[in-house]
């Protein structure tokens, strides 16, 4: 059975990165449709390609999923990342129908209006320390792999997945301070513009969070967590994990429902 939204919402998928869980936003996708799906950045690893090509066939397929949900009549917008940054020298133009825009105004049927955006633009250390970003990138990398050694280790015990990453961000005091930083930053942004909140990207942190009336929401990723963001036809918002839906008994559907008026939420 097939779950119709009204909007949905991906970013971080990193194409080309050993890490991309692209086979698990398979399943997604074949579960889940939508009017319009926005491509929130970082859906391929530009940054990974350059230093070592790795395209598996999950990859290739889900490229040729998006095309066919165009010539199906989804509207497909997308708004590159940092690390596929070099799409947007071709904004403004179209991919197999697919829009290239650098960002974007989301209208709600209740006329509300939501700026989407990845959120690089707004990183200081990604905009003017580019080094510093590869540094972080190369120790996201890093904890990916710790994440790998642990995971196998609990399955081999039977329990369930973990997040080392994921863990970390919570518990790291800069990290924490980073993204509370983030989300200011961003909701500041929609506020400047006249929107009513901001959906984004780029930190890997699932959340929506309403930031002094202006309601901030991230997609999440699909390397560690797998979560998408959602509009249903009523205009609210959740985020489903497809991770812990998966890990359900049954796979039963499991979301994280939120309004998105002032509730607060991360999935890790």
């Amino acid at each position: 059975m097939v779950t119709h939204f009204r909007t949905l919402f991906i970013s971080d998928v990193h194409l080309g990165a050993t890490s991309s869980q692209a086979a698990m936003l398979l399943e997604f996708l074949d579960r889940h449709s939508a009017d319009t799906i926005y491509l929130v950045g970082d859906i391929i690893d530009g940054w990974r390609l350059k230093k070592n090509w790795f395209w598996p066939p999950a990859h290739n397929d889900l490229v040729q999923v998006m095309l066919s949900r165009v010539r199906s009549g989804t509207k497909v917008v997308f708004m590159p990342g940092n690390h596929d940054e070099f799409a947007r020298n071709h904004l403004g133009q179209n991919f197999g129908g697919i829009e290239i825009v650098d960002d974007a105004i989301h209208t709600g049927p209740d006329g509300k209006r939501y700026l989407i955006i990845h959120g690089d633009q707004f990183d200081a250390v990604v905009t003017h320390a580019r080094w510093l970003a590869q540094l972080g990138d190369w120790a996201y990398r890093a904890t990916q792999a710790i994440n790998a050694r642990i995971s196998a280790v609990r399955r081999a015990m039977g329990q369930p997945y973990w997040s080392f990453s994921a863990w970390a961000k919570h518990k790291v005091k800069k990290a924490v301070n980073f993204i509370s930083s983030f989300e200011t930053t961003l909701a500041a942004e929609a506020r400047r513009r006249g929107a009513n909140g901001v959906v984004c990207g780029h930190i890997h942190h699932a959340a929506i969070r309403d930031m002094q009336g202006v309601t901030y929401m991230n997609c999440g990723d699909w390397v560690e967590s797998c979560t998408a963001l959602v509009e249903d036809h009523d205009g609210s918002f959740r985020i489903i994990s497809w991770r812990q839906e998966r890990l359900s008994a049954g796979h039963d559907t499991k979301v994280t429902t939120i309004g998105s008026r002032s509730a607060d939420q991360a999935a890790a």
